[in-house]
């Protein structure tokens, strides 16, 4: 059996630091490259000259740092992924993997409201819940590689063709990466409600910042 308890000097012997410093550290860094690429982006597209959230040249400028610090976040967390333990608590169990979803997913819709322990606890093995794991994979492994490369297409926009599907190559570009974007936003905000969904209201943000461990017992 496992059990999760916080990394305190007096457990830090004990049990598999489920998020370890580096992690930590990624995480947030992360956190604050996609907050900055939101205001920067969301100025680009929407300011205008009586409302600037952030004037034009300044939001394209932070901008274009952000999405550079935020591709090389995403190069350590492929590389740390691929060839590093992370790697284990993205790798899915397909064996019942629908019926431990559907539960997950019943338990999010009805059980969190009932106070009903969770389905599926953090393990050394895997940190990730069913739907948590499915979530990440598609988020991770497919909406960031394409924001980031239809991000990059802009820096050298010679790649782009000059048509794709009879509309301009670069305007296609520009509204896969503005969906793409919102798409993040959403996973974003449904990421930090459900950090709040843990034993207390800031249990699992606390964890992502002082880390936490699984313990066998």
């Amino acid at each position: 059996m496992n059990r999760i308890i916080p990394d305190h000097p007096a457990h830090r012997k004990n049990g598999v630091e489920l998020y370890p410093v580096w992690l930590r550290i990624w995480h947030w860094s992360n956190a604050l490259s996609f907050v900055m690429l939101i205001a920067s982006g969301v100025s680009l597209h929407f300011a205008g000259s009586d409302l600037p959230l952030i004037p034009f040249d300044r939001a394209r400028v932070l901008h274009n740092i952000f999405g550079w610090l935020l591709l090389c976040a995403y190069l350590v967390f492929v590389a740390t992924t691929l060839l590093g333990s992370n790697g284990v608590h993205y790798r899915p169990q397909w064996s019942g993997w629908m019926g431990r979803l559907l539960r997950q997913a019943l338990f999010y819709g009805v059980g969190i409201f009932r106070g009903e322990p969770h389905p599926f606890p953090a393990t050394a093995r895997n940190k990730f819940n069913p739907l948590q794991q499915v979530t990440y994979l598609g988020v991770m492994f497919v909406a960031m590689p394409l924001l980031i490369l239809s991000g990059l297409l802009f820096f050298w926009p010679q790649w782009v063709p000059e048509q794709l599907w009879e509309m301009d190559g670069l305007w296609v570009v520009g509204v896969v990466h503005y969906l793409l974007g919102v798409l993040l936003v959403a996973f974003m905000m449904g990421h930090i409600y459900l950090a709040t969904a843990g034993e207390t209201i800031w249990g699992e943000f606390r964890k992502m910042v002082l880390g936490a461990r699984a313990e066998e017992e």
